[in-house]
């Protein structure tokens, strides 16, 4: 589990990284001859939200099957 969510957790860095690549060449015209650009930034961000939903269920998940504790403050305390 701590693999899956490790991984989980790069994909949305990655996502997260491929939206500042588009935003900061959104800027520059395209040249001629250039092929048009694929992907969006609204893509790549929608992505990282798909993704951190999609980790967040599988947390929740793995919490009530017991495959994971929880640790920390106790909610007596």
């Amino acid at each position: 589990m701590k693999i899956l969510v490790a991984l989980a957790f790069l994909a949305i860095l990655a996502s997260l990284v491929s939206a500042l690549i588009y935003m900061m060449r959104s800027g520059t015209p395209r040249q001629e001859g250039q092929p048009a650009r694929k992907g969006s930034m609204a893509t790549a961000l929608a992505l990282r939200v798909g993704l951190s939903i999609v980790l967040f269920i599988c947390v929740l998940i793995s919490w009530k099957m017991g495959w994971i504790q929880p640790t920390g403050i106790p909610a007596g305390a």
